[in-house]
C-alpha cells in the first residue's frame, strides 16, 4: 500500500512538472514572438503610433473598404500594446522617424503618401489614370495597369528614415480594396515577413487577383521591387563616343571600377550580422528580467 501510494504521489509531482515546464516554454515562445512582432513594427509597449488615412476619390469621407483596412491594422496594434492615432492625410503635417506610421492610399487622394513616395521611393513612378481609371505604377521599364474587377495592384513597403528610425509601412494601392488587400496580407504574413526582412526595409509589389468576386483575400506576390524603387531612375547620359581599342586596351576593368551588386550584397550582410546582434542582446535583457 505505501509502495503504490509513494508512486501515486510521483506520478502528480512528475505530471505537474512536465505541465509546468510545459507552460514555461510555451511563455518563453509566445514572449518571444510578441518581442519578434514588436520589432519589426516598431511598436514596442505602450507606444503610439500614426495611422493615416485618405480622402474618397471624389469625396470628403474616407471609403469602407480604407475603414476596414483601419480596423485590421488596429487590432494588430493592440496585440503589440500600443495605442494608434487616426490622422487625415492633410492633417499629418510633421516628420517621419519618430514614431511608427502607418500611411494608407494612393497618392491622388493622400498626400501625404505623394511625399513619401516622393521622399523615400524615388524609384517608383505613379501616373495618374485619365477620368476614373486606376494609376498606373512603373518600377524602371516595367509598367503595371489595373484591369478593373481581375487584377489590380498595390504596393506594400516598409521603410526606415528620419531621427528615430521607426518604420514607415506604405500601403499604396490602385483601388481602395487593394489597400484593404496589403493591410490583410500584411496582418497574415507578418512573422514570415519579419523572418525575411528583419528590419530592413522593404517594398513589394502585389496583385489583388478577381476583387470583384473575391474581395481583398486573393493576393499574390509579384515582386520584390526594393531596389528598384529606392534607386531613384538615373538620367540617361548622352551617348559617349566608341572607345578605340589600341587607347582603352583593359576596357572598364582596367580603371578599377567596382562592382555595385556585391557591395550591396556586403552591405546586407552586414545588417542582418547588425540585427542578429540585437535580437540576441534584446532577447538575454529580457530574460534577465
Amino acid at each position: 500500500m505505501d509502495d503504490d501510494l509513494w508512486n501515486i504521489v510521483l506520478g502528480v509531482a512528475a505530471s505537474g512538472l512536465s505541465a509546468s515546464l510545459g507552460w514555461l516554454a510555451r511563455t518563453a515562445l509566445t514572449r518571444r514572438r510578441l518581442r519578434r512582432k514588436q520589432r519589426f513594427l516598431g511598436l514596442p509597449g505602450n507606444a503610439e503610433c500614426l495611422l493615416v488615412v485618405n480622402r474618397e476619390a471624389g469625396g470628403d469621407g474616407v471609403h469602407r473598404n480604407d475603414v476596414f483596412a483601419l480596423l485590421e491594422l488596429s487590432a494588430l496594434i493592440r496585440d503589440c500594446g500600443a495605442h494608434a492615432r487616426i490622422v487625415r492625410h492633410d492633417q499629418a503635417v510633421q516628420g517621419f522617424g519618430d514614431r511608427t506610421e502607418f500611411c494608407l492610399g494612393g497618392p491622388t487622394s493622400n498626400r501625404r503618401m505623394a511625399a513619401h513616395l516622393r521622399t523615400l521611393l524615388p524609384g517608383m513612378r505613379v501616373e495618374e489614370g485619365p477620368g476614373k481609371k486606376p494609376d498606373v505604377y512603373r518600377f524602371g521599364t516595367r509598367e503595371y495597369r489595373a484591369e478593373l474587377g481581375l487584377s489590380e495592384y498595390v504596393v506594400l513597403a516598409r521603410l526606415t528614415a528620419g531621427e528615430g528610425r521607426h518604420p514607415v509601412f506604405l500601403f499604396c494601392g490602385q483601388r481602395a480594396i487593394t489597400n484593404q488587400a496589403a493591410t490583410r496580407y500584411l496582418v497574415r504574413h507578418q512573422e514570415r515577413l519579419a523572418r525575411e526582412h528583419g528590419r530592413r526595409p522593404f517594398v513589394l509589389l502585389l496583385k489583388v487577383v478577381n476583387s470583384q468576386a473575391y474581395g481583398p483575400d486573393v493576393v499574390e506576390l509579384v515582386a520584390d521591387v526594393t531596389s528598384a524603387a529606392l534607386d531613384p531612375a538615373p538620367a540617361r547620359p548622352p551617348a559617349p563616343d566608341a572607345p578605340d581599342a589600341a587607347t582603352d586596351p583593359g576596357g572598364p576593368e582596367a580603371a578599377g571600377g567596382e562592382e555595385p551588386g556585391r557591395d550591396r550584397a556586403e552591405d546586407r550582410a552586414e545588417d542582418r550580422g547588425r540585427e542578429r546582434t540585437e535580437e540576441r542582446a534584446e532577447d538575454r535583457a529580457a530574460g534577465a528580467s
